[in-house]
């Protein structure tokens, strides 16, 4: 048997095995006797009926006969080495996969001359309170630790994150707190900040694609430049271990033939968005494409759960939850501002937008008036940039896009005044391109508002009138009984499938009301 063995980013082996071991524990035996590995470890393996994603492997006999990738994770109780440092105390992640930071930070194990020192100064606090001196050299090698475990997490912490990991260096500790300080970690706090600016330095002539992206160049060097975090749009993650773009290309082109289709499967498209993730932050980041190549190559990107998807592997956070709970925060202070600013006569729209809340005073309709008169309260009366109405029988779709770099265009018929009556479409446009449209979940928005599931609810209470309906139906004579028995002679069938059903019900309710409309004119 032949293996693929990952121990981690930098350090993948090879390994022939000419007796296959006939249990986990001879499997590790071996490894440990071929490659050195010490401590607790568990391991994965690329399990190819699951299109190579890895599961853990309890079973020898799950393993592929011929060869196989074994990836190896190791336990807390693994000696810390340069080769294992990554995987003994945090949780292992591969490469481009988005994770929250650690809350409390789990400290890495040190060199072991200076856990030595360390084990000492904390048996000197607790005797006597008393504080370390701390070397130079040992300073330097804590904190180069410390950087080293945090750069694998994000390259850009933000001030929280350092907070939680010099909090929890002097708690494990207590001998390297700042003495005569409150918190007992300010000075570590700095140091830190600074060490991982210098690390980043490092990272960047290694070839760290996160630092290369958001590294400041030319003209931008001379001024002030925020450097984009995790949670920002210029997260760029590397490639996953043992990927290169060659084999990202090929599972991106099974995208392009998978989207088009009718249903396409989107457990599948899931997994390849998943694996793809790192090759398409390089491109959006690096390339820089227009709105139009970007959907040619990505167009599963252009899909409202997709959409989703990726602001969850990007920021670890859902996207419509987030942004609804913040919504309905800010909305009554929003709409008081929008009072405030209507007295004055200055912005007729507001009031509109006001005048029309006050007819029907919904939580819906407030977060539509929170929003909608966002845009003219930051640009004046004018915020056809950001939001425009498309008639759908007098403006041509052309015509309603021109100029628009980055806003929604909402699909309307009938009259109008400040909230459109009958809204058929929103589309998100992008440098005068649709990037998405028909966003409306009818499903999705029922149990958003009423915690209700639609179709739960409507079955339910279709069950319940059945008997009644149907015996209606069958019992009606004349023109509206004969349209309804070649219908209704459908439901007869054993196999006729529950959309059909629902279609037929429908259709007979409708002929039942188009009865009625007519007998009243």
């Amino acid at each position: 048997m032949l293996l693929r063995v990952i121990i981690s980013q930098n350090d993948i082996g090879r390994l022939r095995i000419e007796n296959i071991p006939t249990s986990i524990e001879g499997l590790n035996l071996e490894l440990r006797t071929n490659l050195g590995l010490t401590g607790g470890f568990i391991l994965q393996f690329e399990d190819p009926d699951f299109n190579n994603h890895l599961c853990n492997l309890t079973y020898i006999k799950d393993l592929p006969v011929e060869r196989a990738t074994l990836k190896v994770l190791f336990t807390t109780d693994v000696d810390v080495s340069d080769s294992t440092l990554d995987t003994c105390s945090l949780p292992l992640v591969s490469s481009g996969d988005s994770v929250e930071w650690p809350n409390p930070f789990p400290v890495p194990q040190f060199s072991h001359d200076v856990e030595l020192l360390l084990t000492q100064a904390n048996l000197w606090h607790a005797k006597d309170g008393s504080v370390m001196v701390i070397p130079k050299g040992v300073k330097t090698d804590i904190l180069d630790t410390l950087a080293d475990v945090m750069s694998k997490i994000s390259a850009y912490p933000e001030k929280r994150h350092y907070e939680t990991v010099v909090k929890a260096l002097v708690e494990k500790h207590p001998g390297l707190k700042d003495p005569g300080s409150e918190k007992g970690w300010q000075s570590w706090f700095y140091s830190l900040k600074f060490k991982l600016g210098n690390y980043r330095k490092k990272l960047c002539a290694a070839g760290c694609h996160e630092v290369v992206v958001n590294k400041r160049k030319g003209v931008e060097a001379k001024g002030s430049r925020h450097k984009k975090s995790k949670g920002e749009v210029n997260y760029c993650p590397d490639l996953p271990e043992g990927q290169s773009t060659d084999d990202m290309e090929e599972k991106r082109q099974p995208l392009e033939m998978e989207m088009p289709k009718k249903d396409p499967d989107h457990q599948l498209i899931e997994a390849l968005m998943s694996d793809t993730f790192s090759q398409r932050r390089r491109e959006i980041l690096g390339d820089q494409p227009l709105i139009t190549e970007l959907k040619s190559r990505w167009p599963a990107l252009f899909s409202e759960r997709q959409i989703q998807a990726e602001f969850q592997r990007i920021v670890t956070t859902d996207l419509l939850s987030s942004f609804l709970d913040g919504l309905d925060g800010l909305a009554p202070t929003l709409l008081e501002v929008y009072k405030g600013a209507s007295r004055t006569g200055k912005k007729p729209a507001l009031k509109s937008i006001l005048d029309c809340l006050e007819k029907d005073d919904t939580n819906e309709r407030r977060r539509t008036a929170a929003l909608l008169g966002l845009s003219h309260y930051m640009s004046g009366e004018n915020q056809a940039n950001v939001i425009r109405m498309c008639d759908a029988h007098g403006d041509t779709l052309e015509e309603a896009m021109k100029g628009m770099q980055v806003g929604l265009l909402i699909g309307y018929e009938g009259e109008r005044d400040a909230f459109p009556q009958q809204i058929f479409n929103v589309a998100v446009v992008v440098e005068e391109t649709i990037a998405l449209h028909n966003l409306k979940d009818i499903h999705a928005e029922f149990q958003r508002i009423t915690t209700i599931p639609l179709e739960t609810a409507f079955m339910a209470q279709l069950d319940s009138h059945l008997p009644q309906l149907t015996s209606v139906f069958q019992n009606k004579g004349g023109v509206v009984g004969q349209k309804l028995a070649k219908h209704l002679a459908i439901l007869q069938k054993v196999n006729v499938c529950m959309h059909c059903f629902i279609q037929i019900v429908i259709y007979s309710v409708e002929q039942f009301y188009e009865m009625y409309l007519s007998s009243t004119v």
